[in-house]
């Protein structure tokens, strides 16, 4: 069944991703800034699923946090740490993001930069550890996670989203027939805590419009099982996604101009 590493653990999507992780028989590797939280989900999904479950706790928008968590995806690569007690991860969840909630010259600059760590950086050096030590096995798998955003072009948020499909669609030929794939999956809006975080109100928004997370993580992980790079979730999106893809992008840009920025 082998080993998940998960970041932005224990909420949202993140927290489903590990429940159905675990359901399959999959140890964790649970990585989000909370130590607490992180114990707390940890101790349950060992009690619950029967799965080993360990803990770090890092901030991913600094050097010192992501380096942390590197060095726990190199443990069975050319780069191995020498721990024999840990097994190699054999699937990376890069799911670690926030809402910005806000223009982006209405915003901090520091706020803008600790999205762009979290929700790029973070992206690229992970998987940059995860595809050279699973590389080195010739086996595992890389999701991350993108948006519908990606395509909007309505504010930072967007653009980190775009690029992590773009990532991952050029990471994914870069590793076809190593035994190693690459998926994004690109939800709509989730009935999460996400947008409460950001201050963004959601309330008018059809219950039809948002999927769950169930949805979202459960055709996220057939996506993997079957080598897929991209999925988005739920017929609406799938919908709009087509959509956009088609309409000349002012067409789009104009549509968004009443959606708050992420």
């Amino acid at each position: 069944m082998g080993t998940a590493l998960v970041t932005g653990a224990t909420s949202g999507i993140g927290e489903e991703f590990c429940w159905q992780l675990a359901a399959a028989g999959h140890d964790l590797v649970l990585i989000a800034r909370r130590e607490d939280a992180l114990r707390a989900l940890a101790d349950t999904l060992a009690n619950v699923a029967g799965v080993r479950a360990e803990v770090i706790a890092a901030d991913l928008s600094t050097d010192e946090g992501c380096a942390r968590v590197a060095a726990r995806l190199d443990v069975g690569g050319p780069a191995d740490r020498d721990k024999p007690d840990l097994a190699p991860v054999d699937l990376l969840v890069n799911n670690a993001g926030f809402g910005l909630g806000s223009d982006f010259l209405d915003n901090s600059l520091e706020n803008e930069i600790n999205g762009l760590n979290v929700m790029v950086r973070a992206v690229m050096t992970l998987a940059h550890h995860a595809g050279i030590s699973m590389r080195s096995r010739g086996r595992g798998a890389i999701l991350n996670v993108g948006s519908v955003a990606s395509r909007t072009g309505a504010g930072t948020y967007s653009a980190h989203k775009a690029w992590v499909v773009a990532f991952t669609e050029g990471l994914a030929a870069e590793l076809k027939g190593s035994g190693i794939t690459a998926t994004v999956v690109c939800p709509g809006p989730v009935d999460t805590p996400f947008f409460e975080r950001a201050g963004v109100d959601m309330r008018a928004t059809p219950s039809w419009l948002m999927a769950s997370p169930e949805q979202v993580v459960t055709e996220a992980l057939d996506a993997v099982r079957a080598g897929r790079v991209q999925v988005t979730p739920t017929i609406p999106y799938k919908v709009a996604m087509g959509a956009m893809k088609l309409a000349p992008r002012w067409v789009t840009a104009r549509a968004m101009r009443s959606v708050p920025h992420m």
